[in-house]
Order: structure tokens, then C-alpha cells, then sequence
């Protein structure tokens, strides 16, 4: 029985004994008081009776009436006149009751009081006795009444008592409930606090669990911070505070490669004239104001796009890649007017700032060639002239879908089987499969056209808001074909998706038909949309947890100073970004980075998963950093696994 069922039990207990003690009480002390009344009735009619005969001639007659006119008022059981020797001269009895009274009552609470005896005299003689019993009836009426309002007196008290006890315990309810929730999920790696409740006990225990939370943060912050530092050096430019060239190049060689990757995307190359020139002109410290004025131009557009990033490439060469990006020419545009409203505006003195070249990169092309390509746009960019920029779109033109088409194509796959899964092994240190990754792939109607990668469809989908309806259906494949297979399978979820609240119920109603599956789902957001939507991701956590699904973060490793939110979360899985685990071999930094995150994520109970993997020395070198898992090009396929599932309607739902 729980805490709060036991005291509920002893409160009601409590008041019914009291009450009950105190009903029975005030009815015994209304007996003996009525009881006594009645002796004293008894006692004074009879002296009153004598005395009037005493003064009367004792003539039969007039003896009996007085008795008779006395005895029909109703009030007496018996009176009785008796000589000396005890023989009846008038006698008046009524066996007779109308009391509305329970028997049981009469039983239980017998009212018995001595008859009222008086002599009557004639002279100095005694003439007889006057006997006198007055009706019990009357008293049991009356103490039934007085019972009765007892009752109901006491019944009004009882549930006042009792709505004040509810009210008090469930204030102390919510306050234990507090508590266990915290203890429940600081189980479960969610470092929550809690209001500390009124009652000294559980405020003395709610006190010392949110200290130890607090603690918990601080060690993660003061590591988080650490880490950050550490990252910062190692990968990114000091001057603008973008990823260095290194760092740029290992996430563009994934877009280039990956088996996440979108088929294509735009990639652009911002060129400063020389800068030996521009110190000359402006001087160091002016220059170097430019270069961190043209550092935030990308930082800030990068972060407004789910999985671009920006990085300085040369002294005087800024990139950005854009996966999925569909659109050169507004690409091309909106870097245009933050330049011309950012730099040329802000800097009058300088007639000559950029050149802009953009390009449409391909999945599966080289590096060398998708960076000659870039090379050529910015050689033709400067031949335009000053603060000019030039485009280059793809051979493959048959990728690109024309912009009105999305919406039917989309809104199609939903309700056909177009929607197709690709899976990928994630192996853990011991090359056992933790998970099989399940990639989204769309089917274009045209016979023969390759399918599209989530990168190429999804960011369209968040554009017509359609990545709810995708992802839930891409979650009933899944658990149609879990039953067919033997692995674990993880999903990717869409930013716009987590802070779809239909998308929840909808989810929470599929994962209750089939709760036998959910502790063989691994969900998975990107940092950048578990950052950007917290308070609905941090909900969403706490359903899939509690329904037995894992929980993970994608991508991880760009915005480690908001990383403080995540210990909230209770994850089961980061994947890190793959960014940091390219040329690992060779970037001593990156090592130390990811061995100091190892510890950090494995104190917290997180499992650490290092994506992009392209050869056993990354993978035996990771293994020896704490990875507890890997993915990529370099991680074999799972030998009998169904490398692609077509959708189809099921009565899952």
C-alpha cells in the first residue's frame, strides 16, 4: 500500500473513531441527563398528587378523578393509590407506545428511572400511597431527536475535517510526488530541481537533491566550458570564430560522401581582395574588425540553417555549405544583401570588398573537383567586376525539382510507397550492432531517377510543414518491419517535427499499439533542432522514455555552450558530429576533445556514438578515446539485412 493511501487510511480511521467516540459520548450524557429528568418528574408529580388528597376529603370519587384527570394528559406509564396494606384503591396504566422510535435504539440506550412514591395522610394517619412511573416514551423520542441532529452535526464536522485533511494532504501529495518524480529522474539521467516543499523533512531532502543537481550542472558546465575552450582552439579560427579550414573540409568531405548526406547542395565561397592590401589601407586593426564583421555575417546565416556551416578556408577565403539547399540563385541573394547592408555600407572607404561564388555540390563528387568548381565561379565573379558574384548549377539537372511540384510529391509519398527506408549499421566497440540507422529515401514518379535523400526533399517538406506527416510515417514503416528483423532500428526526427503537437498524440497513440517495439526504437534529433525547439524536445523526451524508446542527439558538437539544457533530457545517445571524427589520426586536438567528452557523457550514462567513420585506424583510435559505438563508410553492412524496405499500409495504427 503507498505512503499516501496509508495516510488517507489512518485520517479516515481517525475521524470516524473520533466522531463516533464523541457521538456516542454526548448520547450517554443526553440518557443520564434525560433519565435523571425524569426521576425528578416522577419525584415531584407524585408529592404534588399526595399532597392535593391529603388536603382533599377521601371520598373514592373525588380520588379517582384527580387520578384520571392527571393520568389523560398522556404523560405517565402508571398511577396507582394504595392503602396501607398495599391494596389498590385507583390505579391508571397504559401499555400502549407512539414513539417513532428503532427498537434497536430502545435497546441500546435504556432509560430506567425509580417510580415517584409519596404518602397520603388523613389526619395523623396515613391514608395510603401515591405511585407514579411517567413514559418513557417521551425520553427515547427526544433522545433519538438529540441523536439524530448529533449525527448530523457530526457528520458536517467529519467532512469538514475531512476536506481539510484532503486539501492538506495532497499539498503534502504534490510535494512527495515532487520528490519521487526528481528521484525518478535523476534515475534516469534527467537532472531536474524542484521547488523545496514546506514540511522540514521533505524540504531537508528536496534541499539536499537539488544541491546534488546543482552540482551535477556546475561539473558539466565547468567540463562543457572546458571542452568548448578546447574546441574552439583546436577547430576554429580565432579572428572570426569560424570552423578553420581543417574543421570545414571534414564536414564538407561527409556532405561529399556520407551515407547521411543530402545528393546535393550549394556550397559558397566568399574571396576578400588581398589582404596584405587591405592591412596597407586600413591597417591591422581595422582589418582584423572586417574579418570578424564578415565572421558574424556567417555565423549568424549558418545557424538559421539546420545543418549548414560556415568556416574560413583561407586567409582571405570564407565558405558556407548549405546541404539540401535547392535554390543557387537565393542563396546568392541573400548573401548579396547581408554583404551590401553589412560591409560595403558599413565600409565606404573601401570600393572593392568581395567576390561571391556559389555552386551546386553533388554527393559522391570528389573534393578537388567540387572546390575547382568553386574556384571557377570566383574566377568568373572577378571578372565581373567589384562586389560581384557568379553562379554555377550542376550538370545533374534531373535532382532539381521544380518548386510547385514539392507539395504533391510530398504530400504523395505520405499516402503511397514511395517513402522507402536504407539502413546502416552502428557497431559497438566489441563489433556487435548496437542499432541499424534508418535513412528516409523518396521515390521520384519518373521511371528510373535515382531516390532522394531525406537532405534532398526534407528541408522543402519543413517549408510546406509537411515533416510531421513524413517522419510518422517513416516510424509505421518501422514498426511494421521490426517484427522481420532482429537489430534495433533509430530514426531521425525533424526539427519542425518535435514541435508538431499532433505529431505527438498521433505518435504517443501509434507507440501505444505496440509497446512490445518501443524499447527497439532509437529516436534522434540534430543539435540544432533539440537546441532550437528545448522546451518541446525536453517533452517529447519524457514521452518516448516513459513509452521505452532511447532518446538521442545527432550531430553533436557545435553549440556546446548551450549543452547545459541537455542534462535535463535523460539521453540515452549522442552521435557526434562528424566534423570531429574525419582525420581523427591525425588532430591531436580533436583526440583530447573527444576523450574528455567520453568521460563527461559516460558519468551522465550516455552512450557515445562517432558517425562518419571512414577506416578501422579511426575506429580503432576512437575505440581507445571511449566511442562506445561508430558509423560510416568504414562500418561493414550487416550481412542478411534488407538493405531497402518499400513502405506499404498497414493497421498499425
Amino acid at each position: 500500500m503507498s505512503l499516501m493511501r496509508q495516510l488517507w487510511l489512518t485520517v479516515i480511521v481517525s475521524a470516524i473513531v473520533a466522531f463516533m467516540g464523541s457521538l456516542l459520548v454526548s448520547i450517554w450524557s443526553a440518557q443520564g441527563y434525560l433519565t435523571q429528568q425524569l426521576q425528578r418528574k416522577n419525584d415531584d408529580i407524585a408529592s404534588s398528587l399526595a399532597l392535593a388528597m391529603t388536603q382533599q376529603a377521601k371520598d373514592p370519587v373525588i380520588i379517582e378523578l384527580q387520578v384520571a384527570a392527571l393520568f389523560d394528559t398522556g404523560y405517565y406509564q402508571m398511577i396507582s393509590v394504595t392503602d396501607p396494606l398495599d391494596q389498590v384503591i385507583v390505579q391508571r396504566i397504559q401499555n400502549t407506545s407512539e414513539a417513532n422510535v428503532p427498537f434497536w435504539f430502545s435497546r441500546a440506550f435504556p432509560v430506567s428511572a425509580r417510580p415517584g412514591l409519596a404518602q397520603i395522610s388523613d389526619g395523623w394517619k396515613q391514608f395510603g400511597k401515591v405511585t407514579v412511573i411517567s413514559h418513557t416514551q417521551f425520553v427515547y423520542q427526544a433522545l433519538w431527536e438529540q441523536a439524530g441532529r448529533l449525527l448530523l452535526w457530526f457528520l458536517l464536522g467529519g467532512s469538514t475535517v475531512g476536506m481539510l485533511g484532503m486539501i492538506t494532504l495532497r499539498a503534502i501529495g504534490r510535494s512527495l510526488s515532487d520528490v519521487v518524480n526528481q528521484a525518478e529522474a535523476i534515475g534516469d539521467r534527467r537532472f531536474i530541481t524542484i521547488a523545496e516543499p514546506r514540511t522540514p523533512e521533505l524540504h531537508t531532502l528536496a534541499r539536499a537533491m537539488n544541491n546534488m543537481v546543482e552540482r551535477v550542472r556546475q561539473m558539466y558546465n565547468e567540463a562543457a566550458a572546458g571542452l568548448e575552450k578546447l574546441l574552439r582552439l583546436v577547430n576554429y579560427d580565432q579572428l572570426t570564430g569560424l570552423p578553420n579550414r581543417d574543421y570545414f573540409m571534414a564536414y564538407l568531405k561527409e556532405q561529399l560522401s556520407g551515407n547521411q548526406a543530402a545528393s546535393n547542395g550549394v556550397l559558397a565561397v566568399m574571396r576578400l581582395p588581398d589582404l596584405n592590401s587591405l592591412n596597407e589601407q586600413l591597417g591591422r586593426g581595422r582589418t582584423d574588425k572586417l574579418l570578424k564583421d564578415i565572421g558574424q555575417i556567417f555565423t549568424e546565416f549558418s545557424q538559421e540553417q539546420d545543418g549548414a556551416m560556415a568556416g574560413r578556408i583561407k586567409s582571405g577565403d570564407i565558405a558556407v555549405v548549405l546541404p539540401g539547399a535547392s535554390d543557387l540563385q537565393v542563396v546568392s541573394q541573400q548573401l548579396d544583401k547581408l554583404f551590401r547592408e553589412q560591409l560595403v555600407l558599413k565600409w565606404p572607404g573601401l570600393t572593392e570588398i568581395y567576390h561571391l561564388g556559389v555552386i551546386r555540390y553533388e554527393h559522391g563528387k570528389g573534393l578537388g573537383e567540387t572546390l575547382s568548381r568553386v574556384d571557377h565561379a570566383l574566377a568568373l565573379a572577378e571578372g565581373k567586376g567589384v562586389n560581384a558574384s557568379h553562379l554555377i548549377e550542376s550538370d545533374v539537372q534531373m535532382k532539381i525539382i521544380p518548386g510547385e511540384q514539392w507539395r504533391i510529391l510530398l504530400t504523395q509519398a505520405v499516402s503511397s510507397a514511395s517513402i522507402t527506408l536504407d539502413f546502416y549499421p552502428v557497431i559497438t566497440k566489441e563489433g556487435t550492432t548496437l542499432h541499424l540507422e534508418g535513412m528516409v529515401r523518396l521515390q521520384r514518379p519518373e521511371p528510373g531517377t535515382p531516390l532522394l535523400t531525406a537532405g534532398d526533399f526534407m528541408p522543402m517538406a519543413a517549408h510546406l510543414n509537411l515533416t510531421a506527416a513524413i517522419d510518422l510515417e517513416v516510424i509505421r514503416l518501422a514498426l511494421l518491419h521490426l517484427p522481420t528483423i532482429v537489430e534495433d532500428v533509430a530514426l531521425n526526427l525533424a526539427a519542425e517535427t518535435i514541435n508538431n503537437w499532433p505529431f505527438r498524440t498521433n505518435l504517443a497513440k501509434l507507440l501505444g499499439s505496440n509497446p512490445e517495439l518501443c524499447p527497439r526504437l532509437w529516436f534522434e534529433v540534430t543539435e540544432y533542432g533539440a537546441l532550437k525547439h528545448f522546451d518541446a524536445f525536453k517533452d517529447l523526451c519524457l514521452m518516448l522514455k516513459n513509452s521505452g524508446c532511447h532518446i538521442g542527439i545527432e550531430q553533436f558538437g557545435q553549440r556546446l555552450t548551450e549543452s547545459e539544457k541537455l542534462t535535463e533530457l535523460g539521453l540515452d545517445f549522442i552521435k557526434v558530429h562528424p566534423g570531429l571524427i574525419h582525420d581523427i589520426e591525425k588532430n591531436t586536438g580533436n583526440q583530447e576533445f573527444l576523450n574528455r567528452f567520453c568521460g563527461i557523457a559516460h558519468t551522465l550514462g550516455i552512450i557515445v556514438i562517432a558517425v562518419g567513420v571512414r577506416n578501422k585506424i579511426e575506429l580503432s583510435l576512437l575505440k581507445s578515446l571511449g566511442i562506445d559505438g561508430a558509423t560510416g563508410p568504414g562500418i561493414t553492412s550487416v550481412q542478411g539485412l534488407p538493405r531497402n524496405l518499400a513502405c506499404s499500409r498497414s493497421n498499425l495504427v
